[in-house]
């Protein structure tokens, strides 16, 4: 975080300093886990679902942290406390704060990422392209909610070219807070799908929540659309800003032409300015393909050359830690660990990959998957339209893991007349008791789940990852 005093930070989050001097100085990183706390820290003290952060403030204090953020009187040990009514609140009004003073520099730019699907993959291969131009922060993992986003704002200094901030939400209006915290040059969106669509409540509600990504964005802004999305392309008309799309349809100004998914990657042709560029992408999968166009058009409105931006894209081995990850057991069997989210739309692209792949080639493919959660009303249509997919696929062998998931496994029975192809298994450890004695060489396996499964380690297991 930039140099702040205690008084500027007080004023800012509308706290009192109950301990501490007004004119002495913070500038250390800013923690909501008092076991990230370094010294000079800033520790907000947070409520939370199952503790609360303000058992933790001595311990940050004991840590090094020069300053907590408590919604009440805490002992905050040496460190100094400001007091304010809501902690979330006062942690994005300091996020816009710090944001702020480092804009007005005039070198940062802001590029904001919403969608349904593929936020971390093309924030990382983003990351990837602007690290070589100039000071890039961008969030590790999956920080994109009302906490995470902000702390990783708050990463920004004087030396910052690029600040890259991921935007999740569950219900309409989170993203627009987030939005107002920094109000990004460039505000991409990539897919509205059903992901989530359980706690926004229907597939309108969760566009209504990614379009908050470009309806307050000015006129000297950018949008990054999705074309290929008619949900997306529809923001078009809600913005004030310059709309450039992207996708794999002609219409789009930034597009990819004659792609070709393959084993060790995806090959396809960067089209854009009148000019084609060939990109090989190392990451599993074609529908990542969306997500590196992504990646180069945000580039692109930066001044990045494209032969410099592929080259960093073409860098990038892999999305995220378990998301179509390859593990290479060194006995002939591959496992692909997909296990960290799940979506309908997510998964279908996962299993289309695992059959491209596999195609023609001397193993079988053998898909476990466990359930995709949080779509509500959605959630028995959407696991039997899976089970379905996987035998028009001609997977070789399926594997049902856990009894949310069983409609997969019984979609997959009314679909063809299998004999033992689709298998129900009650959780990760029959999974790998079945899959232990039935894998051999040539073998594609893939894991695939939403987090809450569990079945991202079954996946690290199966592949000889220590978790």
């Amino acid at each position: 975080m930039i140099a702040l005093t205690l008084a500027e930070i007080a004023e800012a989050l509308g706290g009192r300093l109950v301990r501490g001097t007004a004119a002495d100085v913070v500038s250390g990183s800013v923690e909501t886990d008092s076991r990230l706390v370094a010294a000079g820290s800033v520790f907000f003290a947070l409520p939370g679902e199952t503790t609360d952060g303000a058992l933790y403030a001595a311990a940050a204090a004991d840590a090094g942290a020069a300053l907590v953020v408590a919604e009440r009187d805490v002992d905050a040990g040496a460190a100094a406390l400001i007091v304010v009514a809501d902690g979330v609140a006062a942690l994005a009004a300091l996020a816009r704060l710090v944001v702020a003073r480092v804009r007005a520099l005039g070198r940062l730019k802001v590029v904001a990422i919403t969608g349904s699907n593929g936020k971390t993959t093309t924030k990382n291969l983003l990351r990837a392209v602007l690290a070589p131009e100039g000071g890039t922060v961008a969030p590790e993992g999956s920080f994109n909610n009302h906490v995470g986003a902000p702390i990783s704002m708050l990463r920004v200094d004087e030396q910052t070219d690029y600040l890259i901030v991921e935007m999740g939400a569950s219900h309409v209006g989170e993203i627009a807070r987030l939005v107002s915290i920094v109000t990004p040059h460039i505000g991409l969106v990539l897919k509205v799908g059903l992901a989530h669509a359980g706690e926004f409540g229907g597939i309108e509600a969760v566009q209504r929540a990614k379009a908050e990504m470009v309806t307050d964005l000015p006129a000297e802004a950018v949008a990054l659309l999705h074309g290929d999305d008619p949900r997306v392309a529809e923001m078009a008309g809600m913005t004030a800003a310059r709309v450039v799309s992207f996708g794999l349809g002609d219409a789009n100004e930034v597009r990819a032409e004659d792609v070709e998914a393959t084993a060790t990657g995806t090959t396809f042709d960067y089209v854009a300015d009148g000019a084609r560029h060939p990109v090989g992408l190392r990451i599993l999968g074609e529908h990542h393909v969306t997500n590196a166009l992504a990646a180069l058009a945000a580039a692109r409105e930066l001044g990045v050359a494209p032969e410099r931006a592929i080259a960093a894209i073409e860098g990038v081995t892999r999305a995220e830690r378990w998301r179509m990850e390859v593990l290479d057991r060194g006995d002939g069997v591959t496992v692909i660990n997909d296990a960290y989210n799940a979506s309908p739309d997510s998964t279908a692209a996962a299993l289309k990959t695992l059959a491209q792949i596999t195609r023609g080639g001397p193993g079988r493919s053998i898909a476990v998957l466990g359930e995709m959660a949080e779509l509500g009303e959605f959630a028995q249509e959407e696991h039997d339209r899976i089970g379905r997919l996987v035998v028009r696929l001609n997977i070789s062998q399926l594997v049902v893991v856990g009894e949310r998931a069983r409609l997969i496994h019984a979609a997959a029975g009314l679909e063809g007349s299998w004999d033992g192809e689709s298998v129900f298994v009650a959780g990760p450890e029959e999974a790998y008791a079945f899959l232990r004695g039935e894998l051999r060489p040539g073998d594609v396996v893939l894991v695939k789940s939403s987090k809450s499964a569990g079945l991202r380690f079954l996946g690290d297991r199966l592949g000889g990852v220590a978790s």
